[in-house]
């Protein structure tokens, strides 16, 4: 059985580099994040990029640490990492002109554990944590363009 694959798209009035730089930026993730989990980034590299190791301090109830790896990048339009649990958090951007259209999708289908993001409540809380995400990206780019 294969886990949730959950998706939404946003239009962001900004260049798709300038949002790609906020991706590839480990310290920014916290910023972005809006599930409210991702605290801090720990000890990584500057910038991501293909196969990059990176940690971040989490709080799920409790907190927590966990490394993820960039598994899939391409500069400016891609860019995908995952952990020990097997799914993918993805970033697609499609520039339109002045603007760039933004996909985040959280692929479940490579979880090791699918059953357990059910019961997680992933379908249910994931939707609305991701376009808060994109909201707060939208925010962030446009201060910075």
């Amino acid at each position: 059985m294969n886990g949730p694959v959950i998706e939404r798209s946003r239009v962001i009035a900004a260049p798709a580099a300038t949002i790609f730089d906020l991706l590839a930026d480990p310290a920014a993730h916290a910023r972005l994040d809006g599930s409210g989990t991702v605290k801090a980034a720990v000890g990584n590299p500057k910038r991501l990029e293909m196969g990059s190791r990176f940690a971040m301090e989490m709080r799920l109830g409790l907190p927590y640490r966990i490394t993820n790896e960039v598994v899939e990048f391409e500069e400016g339009r891609r860019i995908a990492w995952r952990h020990f649990g097997g799914h993918i958090w993805r970033y697609v951007l499609e520039p339109e002109g002045d603007s760039t259209k933004v996909t985040e999708t959280f692929d479940g289908s490579t979880s090791r554990a699918p059953w357990l993001l059910r019961i997680m409540g992933v379908e249910r809380k994931h939707p609305a944590a991701i376009e808060a995400t994109l909201a707060h990206l939208d925010e962030i780019a446009r201060e910075k363009s």
